[in-house]
């Protein structure tokens, strides 16, 4: 199951291990893109309260968001957003698809976190914090289940040629009367490959782990970034 599967990261994940032959559930909030994400099934759902699920062999969450703001804007609300989403809405998934995953004795779990579970950005106070706190829970919880054949580990992707960084251009040009090309380069100075990662890049990571070859890698923070980390 890949959780956020229509569009993104996620769909991009959907595509790559359907395309390795893997039986794909795509789950999110609207239904249009799910529809259009070409899976085998797909699942109106909220991460932050999951339906009863069947079992899965394999979670993908790229379910979050991506909140940016001044500090001194930042109000509790966007932190709790943040919080409840990126963090809470893992917890709850792999909750929902853990129990029959260690029954089994297989299952691989991997979480889309990014590279702001690993260092600092301004203007991201609330999403930092947020994958900072996702990262410790799968380190954690990695600890709890390292004996039971199930796996959990975190991509930590740069900024990612996606719609949320789209729409942060959007602002960045707003907020600074800055062109778009000029905001594009802000958000790929970052990367010393000077360029937005791609979808099919962190899918490719999350095949690798979803499969028997990436046993031993567990509780990993993987950097999917041009060398930023």
């Amino acid at each position: 199951m890949v959780t956020g599967g229509g569009t993104g990261i996620g769909l991009a994940c959907a595509q790559a291990l359907r395309g390795a032959g893997l039986h794909v559930t795509v789950m999110g909030r609207r239904e249009a893109p799910l529809r259009a994400a070409g899976a085998d099934a797909w699942i109106i759902g909220d991460v932050t309260a999951p339906p009863t699920l069947p079992r899965f062999d394999v979670l993908v969450n790229a379910a979050g968001i991506a909140p940016s703001a001044p500090f001194h804007r930042s109000h509790d609300a966007l932190f709790r957003q943040a919080i409840e989403t990126n963090l809470l809405g893992a917890v709850a998934i792999t909750r929902a698809v853990l129990p029959p995953m260690l029954e089994a004795g297989w299952g691989r779990i991997i979480h889309i976190a990014s590279t702001a579970a690993l260092k600092g950005y301004a203007y991201t106070t609330a999403y930092t914090a947020s994958k900072h706190a996702m990262l410790g829970f799968v380190r954690a919880l990695a600890q709890e289940i390292a004996a039971r054949g199930v796996t959990i580990n975190a991509l930590c992707p740069g900024f990612t040629e996606t719609e949320i960084v789209a729409e942060s251009i959007v602002r960045i040009s707003a907020r600074t009367g800055r062109s778009a090309e000029e905001a594009r380069a802000e958000l790929t100075r970052p990367n010393p490959q000077g360029r937005l990662v791609q979808p099919a890049e962190v899918a490719a990571a999350a095949l690798f782990l979803a499969g028997d070859a990436a046993a031993a890698i567990h509780g990993a923070a993987i950097p999917v970034a041009g060398g930023e980390i």
